[in-house]
Parts: structure tokens; C-alpha cells; sequence
């Protein structure tokens, strides 16, 4: 006898618990990606660390949670994804509390590795239950209440924790997880219905796994360390770079030669899902993942606005992200996801090429965050019809699709964010250089002149601090100007991002067109 699907086993008041335990879960795992990037300057002195050092903290989960999404599916065939779920919850609950009592970096470097692979196994497993608990009709919302998890949550990161870092101390940050994770395990454990899906994909393949987990911590090292040391001027980033490519390499000709290859090729005969995932790497991962980066950083580094007062002015994003994220996924079950990326796009690209790269240093905090909810409207938009119009087709693979893209996600916001750094860092010294090169010396030091014979009596080395002054003001509009010029490249990755929808877009009203002129005809 063919077991029922999911759906068809649930109650509506089964439903609404068992979205309000996965989405909990979600949340926390998720904010966590964002919350702890606020307390890492905080972190330095109590775990006897510098700056570079501390920044394995956030390298150290990436990479954890990476290579754990892989695991996932074959997780899912022996234990099912309720376990699985209620594993990953378990893991993350116990590394919180052993990341808020580190000491030592090493300590809390094993406890973040640890976390990472608990929020991994979450939020594919809670993606792909939350997939398969509603009808196909309505998964279009299931998806936009997802999304809301996974780009509210780290919007919502900076203000949550400057508020924690401000007015308790920033250990909560990981302590909070506990009493809402040992909760959240017992609704779990209670109340989640036993599901394994129906798979029929062979098993485990260590030897590709052992390859692909090897390129992707590579390929992530070099990534979060390549503008600290210098790119390829660095031996260990040449070594990781070239162990990241040989592995991948070694990873396909496993692939290619294995009767139980780790990924099943045949999902990327699925056309939705090659034009989703694309854009999920280039709009999401290099797109977005930059504008997520470059916003806190624009606040902090040169409004010179505290971490608090950064997450307040975000919050605005957030609640833009919020508010559209179910909206967009209710749209696409009436109509088609298609209308919903349609409208995910025109925000994003108008936000990103027209009010973007208008910030600068004279733009008015509140300004800026006015100008950021047309922003949010795009990515609220975004994740609900993508997500369903990759999934909706894969049936027994739906997991696999899950993963697949949560890795790309992790993979692609970690080369979206390198760009960022790189970017930034680059076009301030081009402008900060094309300054110096049309200045005119000599009305400055005119300048300086009648300052001198004016102040000489009460200023000391007054000519060195007038040159300082000076200095710091170039550099003020260097910087503001590469906010601008970065903001305005994540836009040109986004529009590349878009290409395929374009495609899809176009592809509709050929058919639309042809069905008219066949009408016609007739």
C-alpha cells in the first residue's frame, strides 16, 4: 500500500504546530549567522585573541555548516527528517552553552564548528518538512513563511544584538538560545509527525563527500582570508586555493565514476531547478549577501553610528522583509511565482542601481533607512518563489534540491561577501588616490599659512596637524564614495543574477503569444 504524503495526514491545528516549531528553530539558527558578526570585537579581550584571530569564530561555523548541509539527504534515508530536525536542534541548543562559557579561542572555535553543523542539519530538514506538510496549492506560503525566517532573521541580527551586547553582556547572545532550543526540542520531540520520504537514491558516497568537504573548507578559507592576507601574495591562500581546486576535480571524477554518486545528477535535468538555483548563487549569494554586508558597515564604519543605533536603523529592512516575504508566497499559489520574482526583481534592481548608490556620508540616518524598505520589498519577494518553483517539481528529491541550496547559499554569500571587502577597500584607495592627484598644494598651503601666523602662539606642530586634518577628510569621502561604487557593482551581480528570470519571463509571453495567435486563427 502506497503511503500518503504528508499533507494529507495533517490536521490544520497540526499544521500550524508544526510550522510554528520548525520556523522557531529556523529563526534562531539562522540569526545566529548574523547576530554573533555584531559581538566579534567584544569577543577579543576575554578569549586573549586579536582581530584576525577572532574571525575564525564566523570562518570556523561557515565551514561546519557547509559541509553539514551535504549530509543531510543521507541523514534523512536512515533516520528521517523529524530526527534529523530534532538532532541538529539538540547539537546547536548544547554548542550555544558551551560557546557562551569559552575561555580560550580554541574553545569557542570547536563550539561555533559544532553549531554550524547543528544549524545545517535544521534548516534543510525544517525546509524540506515544511515543503512536504502543505498541499501543493499552498506551498507557495509555506515557502514565503520560510523565507521570512531565513531573510528576516539575519536583518534583524545587528539589532538584536547591539541591544544585548549594549545592556547585558555578549555571552546572552548564546545563552538565549538555550531556554528557546530545550523548549522548542520538547514541542519537537511532542509533536512533529515521523517522516521519511520516499527515496530511492543509493548510498552514502564517503569518498565524494570527503572530496567536496575538503573544497568547500578550502575554497571558505580562502574567501574569509583572502583580503586579511593578501589574496594570492599569500602562500596559504595559494595552497588552500589550489587544494579547493584539485579537490573539486577529484569530487566530479568520483561523481562521474560512482554507482552511488553523492548527488543525483538527474536533478539537474529538472529546468525550474537549474534556473532556480543559478539565480539563488548570483542574486542571492553574490548579490544580496553583499548589500546584507555592506549595510551594517555603511552604518557603523562611516555614519559612525553605535551597533544599537545600526540595528535600529535597519530594522525598517527587516520589517519590509517581514511584512512581503508571506505576501509574495500567497501571490505565487494565486497566480505564479513567476508574478512574485517578477516583482522581487523590479524592486532589487531599482533599489540597487538608483537609491543605493546614493548613500554616502551626508545622507541623513533615517534618509537611509527609508530608502532601504523598497530594498527589503525585493528580498521579501525573492525567497517564497524561488524556493517553490525549485522545489515543486522534485519530488522524492526534494531534500537533495534543499540542500543544494543552502550550500550554494553558504558558497555563493561567502564570494558575495569577499567582493564586498574586496571592492570596498579597492575603490577607497582609487578615490582616495584621484583625490590627492587633482588637489591643488598650493591654496592649501596658503591656507595653512593664515592659519599659521594667526594660531602659531597657541597651536604646537600645527602645520603635521593641519596635514592630519586634512588626510581624515580625504579619506571620509573615499570611503564614502566606495560605499557608493560597491553598492552600484552588487547591483550589476544582482542584474546578472536576474538573467534567467528574464529568460523565464520571456519564455511566458512567447507561449502566451502563440496560444493569442492560435486563438485567432481559429
Amino acid at each position: 500500500m502506497e503511503e500518503k504524503p504528508l499533507h494529507e495526514t495533517l490536521s490544520t491545528g497540526e499544521r500550524v504546530i508544526l510550522t510554528f516549531s520548525l520556523m522557531l528553530g529556523v529563526f534562531m539558527a539562522i540569526l545566529d549567522t548574523t547576530i554573533v558578526d555584531t559581538v566579534v570585537p567584544k569577543m577579543m579581550a576575554p578569549l586573549s585573541t586579536d582581530l584576525y584571530g577572532v574571525q575564525w569564530v564566523i570562518t570556523s561555523y561557515m565551514m561546519a555548516a557547509a559541509v553539514g548541509i551535504l549530509l543531510v539527504e543521507s541523514l534523512e534515508r536512515v533516520l528521517g527528517l523529524k530526527k534529523v530536525f530534532v538532532g541538529g536542534l539538540f547539537l546547536f541548543v548544547v554548542a550555544s552553552f558551551l560557546s557562551g562559557q569559552a575561555h580560550t579561542l580554541d574553545w569557542m572555535i570547536s563550539s561555533r564548528s559544532l553549531q554550524g553543523l547543528g544549524e545545517a542539519l535544521i534548516v534543510v530538514s525544517a525546509e524540506a518538512l515544511l515543503f512536504s506538510a502543505y498541499p501543493p496549492e499552498k506551498r507557495g506560503l509555506a515557502m514565503g513563511i520560510y523565507g521570512l525566517g531565513v531573510s528576516f532573521a539575519p536583518a534583524l541580527g545587528p539589532t538584536l544584538g547591539g541591544y544585548i551586547t549594549e545592556h547585558i553582556n555578549w555571552r546572552w547572545i548564546f545563552y538565549i538560545n538555550v531556554p528557546v532550543g530545550v523548549l522548542n526540542l520538547a514541542l519537537s520531540l511532542f509533536f512533529l509527525p515521523e517522516y521519511k520520504p520516499q527515496n530511492t537514491h543509493g548510498k552514502f558516497n564517503f569518498l565524494s563527500f570527503l572530496f567536496i568537504s575538503c573544497a568547500t573548507t578550502s575554497l571558505l578559507i580562502t574567501l574569509s582570508k583572502g583580503q586579511q592576507l593578501g589574496w594570492f601574495s599569500s602562500d596559504l591562500i595559494l595552497y588552500t586555493s589550489l587544494i579547493s581546486i584539485f579537490s573539486f576535480l577529484f569530487f566530479l571524477l568520483s561523481e562521474l565514476s560512482s554507482k552511488h554518486p553523492l548527488i543525483d545528477p538527474s536533478i539537474f535535468r529538472i529546468k525550474e531547478f537549474v534556473v532556480a538555483i543559478t539565480v539563488y548563487c548570483f542574486l542571492l549569494g553574490f548579490s544580496m549577501y553583499q548589500v546584507f554586508y555592506l549595510i551594517p558597515l555603511y552604518y557603523e564604519n562611516l555614519k559612525l553610528v553605535g551597533t544599537f543605533q545600526t540595528g535600529t536603523h535597519i530594522l525598517p529592512l527587516a520589517l519590509a522583509i517581514g511584512l512581503s516575504s508571506p505576501i509574495a508566497g500567497i501571490l505565487g499559489d494565486k497566480k505564479s511565482e513567476l508574478l512574485s520574482l517578477t516583482v522581487a526583481v523590479a524592486f532589487y534592481l531599482s533599489s540597487a542601481f538608483l537609491l543605493l548608490p546614493t548613500l554616502n556620508y551626508f545622507t541623513p540616518a533615517w534618509e537611509a533607512s527609508l530608502k532601504m524598505i523598497p530594498l527589503g520589498i525585493g528580498m521579501g519577494f525573492f525567497f517564497a518563489p524561488i524556493t517553490n518553483l525549485a522545489l515543486k517539481k522534485l519530488g522524492e528529491k526534494t531534500t537533495l534540491g534543499v540542500s543544494l541550496m543552502h550550500y550554494i547559499r553558504f558558497v555563493g554569500g561567502s564570494f558575495g561577501t569577499a567582493l564586498a571587502t574586496n571592492d570596498l577597500q579597492r575603490y577607497m584607495w582609487e578615490n582616495f588616490n584621484k583625490t590627492n592627484e587633482i588637489q591643488d598644494y598650493s591654496s592649501v598651503m596658503s591656507y595653512l599659512e593664515r592659519l599659521y601666523s594667526t594660531f602659531m602662539p597657541f597651536v604646537h606642530n600645527y602645520e603635521n596637524k593641519a596635514k592630519a586634518f586634512f588626510y581624515g577628510i580625504e579619506q571620509v569621502y573615499a570611503y564614502s564614495d566606495a560605499f557608493s561604487s560597491t553598492f552600484l557593482s552588487a547591483g550589476f551581480w544582482g542584474l546578472l543574477g536576474a538573467i534567467p528570470i528574464f529568460y523565464l519571463l520571456l519564455e511566458f509571453s512567447y507561449r502566451r503569444m502563440t496560444r493569442w495567435s492560435g486563438s485567432t486563427r481559429s
